[in-house]
């Protein structure tokens, strides 16, 4: 059984020639759908590639629901701490809003309802990366290696994250944030440090 193509072969797929089926891409892409057995290798020069009847069909079909590029390795949300930071200057403000308005689209896509006000069926598999770029997208501050800000974690609860900020109005920034964002979100006193901190869940309705 042919596996579904990934979310950057599906726009090598829609991108393809409407006519003949020519397709452009990176030599790893063409080579990932050849394998696919959704498209083929000319044999002549210049050796083009084109799409296989199979190819064909799941461009005619309702393009099934794509990941949003948050944790490729591409891009990867701030969830605070990290060791090897991306620079944080305008192409990362451009990253973030792009990968957030994907999500916002995968949101109106798997939905059943169309909404974009609460959390898809991605965003919990994925809830330390959906919950961070929540937060950098709306400009909150991740924490560097020797800088305060927002660090996210995952817990033992099923469905949820902790997020730590050491700043009291900062983490009620995040709250506020969150909740906009369609999350669930409680304050919480950590009983060894007393710090306070949030727990957060996707909302389901």
């Amino acid at each position: 059984m042919t596996r579904p193509p990934t979310a950057a072969q599906r726009r090598v797929i829609d991108a393809a020639d409407p006519v003949t089926g020519r397709l452009k891409g990176t030599e790893a892409q063409l080579a990932g759908l050849v394998k696919r057995g959704l498209a083929f290798r000319h044999p002549r020069p210049p050796h083009d590639h084109f799409l296989t009847p199979a190819g064909h069909r799941i461009r005619e079909a309702e393009p099934p629901a794509p990941e949003p590029d948050v944790d490729t390795g591409v891009f990867a949300a701030r969830v605070g701490g990290e060791e090897a930071a991306p620079d944080a200057g305008p192409s990362r403000v451009r990253e973030v809003h792009s990968a957030w308005q994907g999500l916002l689209e995968l949101r109106r896509m798997t939905n059943p309802d169309g909404a974009t006000d609460r959390p898809c069926g991605w965003e919990r598999t994925h809830l330390v990366q959906a919950a961070a770029l929540a937060l950098e997208a709306a400009g909150h501050e991740p924490a560097g290696q020797d800088s305060a800000g927002y660090r996210v974690r995952a817990t033992p609860q099923p469905e949820a994250v902790a997020v730590h900020e050491p700043d009291p109005e900062a983490l009620r920034a995040c709250a506020a944030t969150l909740q906009r964002a369609g999350w669930q979100v409680g304050e919480h006193t950590e009983p060894r440090t007393r710090r306070r901190y949030l727990l957060a869940s996707p909302r389901r309705a």
